[in-house]
């Protein structure tokens, strides 16, 4: 890997931080996947449940 294909560290002016360049073949452009908000639902998952989820979910730690 050459130098010119790497990342770098540049300073920001007025600022204590720094920035890295962008990585070599990426895009600051979302993709669809991360446009989509996954529901947290796991019928909408598809996944199955088990004997004790609903326990589960009923059940709250005392200091709520």
């Amino acid at each position: 890997m050459s130098e010119s294909d790497r990342q770098r560290i540049e300073r920001v002016p007025g600022s204590r931080r720094a920035k890295l360049t962008p990585a070599p073949g990426t895009t600051t452009e979302p993709s669809r996947a991360d446009e989509e908000i996954p529901d947290a639902s796991a019928e909408a998952s598809g996944i199955s449940s088990g004997p004790n989820d609903e326990r589960l979910k009923r059940d709250v730690p005392p200091h709520y």
